[in-house]
Formats: C-alpha cells, structure tokens, sequence
C-alpha cells in the first residue's frame, strides 16, 4: 500500500491530479540530492521556505532547490521592510511541518505564499510531500485551487 501524506490527502479530498514521489532520506539530505534521487531537473523541484517580516507577519516562499532566497527581494514581494527566515524550531509549531518536509498545502494556518517566478516555465512544480522522503507534482493551476500565491522574482542572481 503506498504511503500518503497530509499533503495527498488534501489534494486527493479536492479531487486534484498530481504525482507522487517517494526516496529514501538518508540519500537525499539536501534539495539538490532530491532532485537527483528523483532524477528531475533541480529548476523543477521547489523547496518551501517559510520567514517572518518586520510585522511579525509569516510568508511562504517556493524557489528552486538550487536557489537561494533573496530577502530584499522577498520582503518586497510581501510589501514588508525586511524579511527573516523563521528558525528550524519555531517551524513545527508554526506551520505542523518540520524543516527538509515543509509544504505550501497543509499548514496549521495559511500564509501569504509567492513562488518564484520561474516556475511559469513549467507545466508543474515539484515540492514536499509534507514529510521528508516524499514530494508531489502539481500544476500551478491546480496549486492555485488549493492556495492563493503571487509569482516573483525571489532569487539571489549570480
């Protein structure tokens, strides 16, 4: 029997088509190793990074998993002064999910999210399952059934 997450079974309760991955965790530690473990293009495979504004307010941000995430340009997309990443700790509490298996779909609570705007290149985006060791495939138009999100620029550039 195959295994499913929170996150599967929300999407399967609203009748939403999407792919599931699973791999072995002690392989794959960082975004990149998912990626390769899963044998899909790193552009593709999103992480989920959850930060906290000068408001106190919390933000979700997807990027690529081998991207790093541009604070200037995430508290700009959220309309804060600055951003902050939320600390591995505060992350169970905050969102139910703990860090390497965090997912947009499922929270505690929904936070604004913005995914970078590179995932407009893709038919869909690949991200955690909601527990490490397992990821799902989505279309952003599906996703977006699910959650509201706004597409930016997120990524520091080289």
């Amino acid at each position: 029997m195959e295994h499913k997450t929170n996150v599967m079974r929300v999407l399967n309760a609203a009748k939403i088509n999407y792919k599931s991955y699973s791999y072995d965790a002690k392989e794959a530690l960082s975004g990149l190793e998912v990626a390769a473990c899963l044998k899909e293009d790193p552009a593709q495979v999103f992480k989920t990074l959850v930060t906290c504004g000068k408001s106190r307010a919390h933000y979700v941000f997807l990027i690529p998993v081998a991207e790093e995430l541009d604070l200037k340009k995430a508290a700009k997309a959220c309309g804060e002064k600055s951003v902050e990443m939320v600390k591995s700790k505060e992350l169970l509490p905050l969102t139910g999910y703990i860090h390497g298996g965090c997912s947009p779909l499922g929270m505690k609570k929904f936070f604004n999210t913005f995914i970078d705007s590179s995932a407009g290149g893709f038919k869909t985006i690949i991200f955690s399952g909601g527990k490490i060791g397992f990821q799902v495939e989505v279309s952003l138009d599906d996703l977006s059934k699910m959650i509201p999100f706004s597409l930016a620029d997120l990524t520091l550039k080289n």
